[in-house]
């Protein structure tokens, strides 16, 4: 049956040693692999952020997202994620209304609570505040985008008589990301919606749905690890080395739990087995998509990484234009 969702790229802007280029070109070409994303059908586009990363990885993703908003005409543009309790919630009003202008309301923002305890340390926070740094910095920001006077005097956050102008046309969404109960509780109580890392939480979700008097309701927004190829295990072994790092570096950061009690991936194999991702030609890939929109019927769009970091841009392009061609129409 026909299904209204959206199909995304999601790029982090990582450009890692061995493999690194010019960043100048590397972002130019980044660009560009959008824009052809779009004309192949995909409808929308996900970045990331994080802080002090030898590999780039990508601190900036409103400018990106605007640089995007030039380059596009229909996609959705989204962060997934951006690290809430590191910043100045006003500023992130003031950014997310300003992108939603620039693109015609095309613009969500996604956040999440972050787990670096390096970042939180440089930015001056700190990480067990975490849930109140988050609640608080969603209503400032809600409120900013309403018009109103912010007038918020809270835990993490005091700000006087002040509204943030130009306020948006199309407010956009505020999704919310996570891994554990409790943030993806927060999700289901707070947020527009719930942005999924590899399908972990839906069900979690759909239940804290209900719990909250919100059951038929909510949103999910489902970040992919699948590898999705004519010949999937192929293509694992080509690019091998390049998910070994993408894994082996959110496992260093403590994405999957305390880093000193997380064990590194020896090898690729190990990784792909183990880890998030999936090896999926398109019948496989058409069958699992379509059973994971069946059971969760609040899946608004599912994106796939574009490329692997350190992977030549066009190696993952390829694997966009076979999802394209093979795996889209038939969703």
């Amino acid at each position: 049956m026909a299904r209204d969702v959206n199909y995304g790229v999601w790029l982090d802007f990582r450009n890692p040693d061995p493999w690194a280029v010019p960043f100048e070109g590397f972002y130019r070409d980044s660009l560009q692999q959008i824009e052809d994303a779009e004309a192949l059908g995909f409808g929308s586009v996900w970045l990331t952020e994080h802080h002090f990363c030898d590999d780039g990885y990508t601190p900036s993703p409103m400018v990106i997202a605007g640089a995007i908003g030039e380059r596009t005409k229909t996609m959705r543009i989204g962060t997934n994620l951006i690290i809430l309790p590191l910043h100045n919630p006003i500023r992130v009003a003031e950014d997310a209304a300003t992108v939603s202008l620039l693109t015609g309301g095309r613009f969500d923002l996604g956040v999440g609570v972050g787990y670096r305890q390096m970042e939180f340390e440089q930015f001056g926070r700190e990480l067990r505040f975490r849930p109140s740094l988050m609640e608080e910095a969603v209503e400032v920001i809600r409120r900013a985008w309403r018009g109103e006077a912010i007038n918020m005097d809270g835990k993490r956050f005091q700000f006087g008589d002040v509204k943030v102008t130009p306020k948006p046309e199309h407010a956009p969404r505020i999704l919310m990301g996570g891994m554990t109960d409790p943030a993806i509780d927060r999700a289901a109580r707070i947020a527009d919606g719930f942005l999924s890392t590899g399908g972990i939480g839906h069900d979690i979700y759909a239940d804290a749905l209900a719990r909250h008097g919100k059951a038929g309701s909510g949103s999910i927004f489902a970040g992919n690890w699948a590898i999705i190829a004519e010949d999937p295990e192929r293509e694992a072994a080509k690019i091998g080395d390049h998910v070994l790092y993408h894994l082996n570096q959110y496992i260093k950061w403590g994405a999957f739990g305390p880093p000193e009690e997380t064990p590194l991936f020896e090898t690729a194999e190990a990784a792909i087995e183990n880890g998030l991702y999936e090896l999926w030609d398109a019948d496989m890939a058409v069958n699992n998509l379509s059973a994971m929109l069946d059971a969760y019927p609040q899946i608004k769009d599912v994106h796939f990484w574009g490329h692997f970091p350190g992977e030549p841009i066009e190696s993952g392009h390829r694997r966009l234009e076979y999802i394209a061609s093979k795996v889209l129409p038939r969703l």
